[in-house]
């Protein structure tokens, strides 16, 4: 496991290893107390499929996808079109680090979806361990409701 990357393929004997582990008791409590790890909740439902996700051959299923995060960093920008009407989406990091990158984004705007996790009500910022995730976002929200970009 130790030479395991983060990219690697999950193989029927690394899923054997990831599935001893899931079943001790201690790694077991420390979920429990995931929050304080930095540790997705959505773990445990990756952990309790490893014999299926071991398989070779296994596809994700919606739900998995649905399931699984990754990290903005920078901006990601996704146009699309419904009904004739075309959208530009900006997807961005949320990491403070990673704010003064999109703030210009909010030029020429006519509409924000502003998106919080409440899973996170129990959990702290990555770069500052004293701050909640969760009352971040809120703070960030009014940052941005109040900006410049949105005087008018």
């Amino acid at each position: 496991m130790e030479d395991m990357k983060m990219d690697a393929e999950i193989t029927p004997i690394s899923a054997a290893d990831i599935k001893l582990l899931w079943t001790d008791p201690a790694i077991r409590q420390c979920y429990l107390d995931r929050s304080s790890f930095q540790l997705l909740d959505s773990c445990s439902w990756f952990f309790d499929k490893i014999d299926e996700i071991g398989r070779t051959g296994y596809l994700p299923s919606e739900d998995d996808v649905l399931r699984t995060r990754v990290r903005t960093t920078g901006i990601v920008e996704t146009d699309f079109e419904i009904d004739r009407q075309k959208f530009k989406m900006f997807d961005v990091g949320g990491q403070r680090n990673e704010r003064k990158k999109w703030i210009h984004c909010f030029e020429n705007v006519t509409a924000v979806i502003f998106v919080a996790a409440i899973s996170e009500f129990d959990q702290t910022l990555y770069e500052d361990e004293t701050q909640n995730r969760l009352e971040e976002a809120l703070i960030l929200f009014e940052e941005i409701c109040n900006s410049r970009w949105f005087i008018n």
